[in-house]
């Protein structure tokens, strides 16, 4: 849902791939882990929790009433699958194909999927 979020928001906030100024968050980049795009602090943060729900509440950021409505179109789209559905989801979808490239299926890859392929992606389903 991370990936989702961020993925929807650059899509949106933005006009071309060639200018990526409005993200949802600016430090952290996801690589093309065998189980989908992770970002590694949240994955380490959170990874004892397995295939369970996690439990903790982090405080919530704040963020633009556009952000926010974004947010809760990625949640409406997104929100009933499971987290092994969701896998199977972003396998089929070009920027982790694209950053796996040259890995096998099981091989671990930390390669960053790029902010480009993102937004190049999912504009073909904004318009």
């Amino acid at each position: 849902m991370v990936y989702y979020s961020y993925a929807w928001t650059l899509t949106l906030l933005n006009e071309s791939s060639d200018n990526l100024i409005n993200k949802l968050f600016e430090d952290d980049k996801f690589i093309a882990g065998v189980h989908g795009p992770k970002i590694m602090k949240i994955y380490k943060k959170y990874k004892s929790y397995g295939f369970s729900a996690i439990q903790d509440k982090p405080e919530r950021p704040i963020f633009s009433q556009k952000v926010e409505d974004i947010l809760n179109q990625v949640w409406k789209e997104y929100g009933n699958y499971s987290g092994v559905q969701l896998e199977s989801i972003i396998q089929q979808e070009q920027p982790w194909i694209n950053a796996r490239v040259g890995f096998s299926p099981i091989d671990k890859c930390t390669k960053v999927i790029s902010d480009k392929d993102i937004f190049d992606f999912y504009i073909q389903y904004a318009k």
